[in-house]
């Protein structure tokens, strides 16, 4: 039978109160503390996590609510976190909602029944209404990668914006200027964040910008297969493609594969997200990267600094802003209109 705190004060000669101190953290004297270790060491007691977290109201847990599981992007954010926040004394518990705002409902309702210390959340309801029980209950919440127009809230967000127009530059600097774009849904931040980055170069180049070099589809490998064959059936012009996400950029590379086009000769390409992915590629893909360690690490110390404020703390929400970077392949060149 496991032994109890009742079995400490016995074996110590101590008061329970003294011996429940220590045991949640609180300061007893030096004499009294080497008793209590020697006490622990020889009845074997363990700390009943789970009724202390009770009692304190904390399980030292984070929820983590993401859309996609098997996205690269999810993926490193997770072990990210995981990382900094496990040598905090907190666990996380991972919900994949597959993209669909009834499954993060759900998953939200199940993670605050599970009484979680905070939510880490790449939101797919672009409404905010699924946060509502968590912003109720004053537990801390920090959304990632897309923010929710109206929701008071800690963001860490990537500057799309800028990075989809630095790879636009990019090919218009090149001599392109029939450049499709294939994007994510119309609903989802990020991915209207792009798009506005794309159009924004364009417009400062003094160039039009062409609906039917614009495909939006799902952030899946097969909407990338779909949009890059649809743009060169509406656009036989079209000498380069900007994809914005690492699903569609595989998805367009099949297409392009599946199309017998050989790059960058026929088409140039600038795609998203894996480092990895684009050095298998043959050329190596130019592709935008995001800062997936940065945005993990901002992530788990914004929770940590709500969980535990210093005398500094504000209510103000905290915005964190990370950059993307370009890393140069083989994937584009000059445009050559003979």
């Amino acid at each position: 039978m496991a032994a109890t705190m009742k079995d400490l004060a016995r074996y110590t000669g101590l008061g329970l109160a003294t011996i429940s101190s220590y045991i949640n953290g609180g300061n007893v004297r030096e004499k009294n503390r080497l008793k209590i270790e020697e006490a622990i060491a020889e009845l074997h007691y363990e700390v009943n996590e789970v009724a202390r977290g009770l009692k304190k109201n904390e399980t030292h847990t984070i929820g983590v609510v993401i859309p996609e599981l098997n996205n690269i992007f999810c993926a490193e954010i997770i072990t990210g976190m995981e990382d900094i926040l496990r040598s905090h004394g907190y666990a996380i518990m991972v919900c994949d909602c597959r993209t669909n705002v009834e499954l993060e409902k759900q998953a939200l309702d199940f993670l605050m029944k599970k009484r979680v210390d905070g939510l880490i959340n790449i939101p797919v309801d672009v409404e905010g209404k699924n946060l509502q029980e968590f912003r109720e209950s004053g537990k801390p919440i920090v959304l990632i990668d897309r923010k929710i127009n109206g929701i008071k809230s800690d963001y860490v967000l990537v500057d799309n914006r800028k990075s989809a127009k630095e790879a636009t530059v990019l090919l218009l600097s090149e001599g392109h200027k029939n450049i499709g774009i294939i994007c994510g849904p119309r609903d989802v931040f990020t991915a209207e964040e792009r798009l506005q980055g794309y159009k924004t170069a364009f417009e400062e180049a003094g160039l039009p910008v062409k609906e039917s070099l614009i495909y939006r589809g799902n952030y899946d490998i097969q909407s990338g297969v779909e949009g890059m064959k649809e743009l060169l059936e509406k656009n036989p012009e079209m000498s380069a493609v900007f994809v914005t996400n690492y699903e569609l950029t595989m998805g367009c590379m099949i297409g392009i594969n599946e199309l017998g086009l050989k790059l960058p000769e026929q088409i140039s390409v600038v795609g998203y997200d894996s480092l990895p992915f684009a050095r298998a590629c043959s050329p190596a893909l130019t592709i935008v990267t995001q800062p997936t360690a940065e945005i993990a690490k901002e992530a788990a110390s914004i929770m940590l600094e709500r969980l535990h404020p210093s005398s500094e703390a504000s209510d103000e929400p905290i915005v964190c802003i990370c950059q993307g970077t370009m890393v140069h392949g083989k994937s584009v060149s000059g445009f050559d209109p003979g």
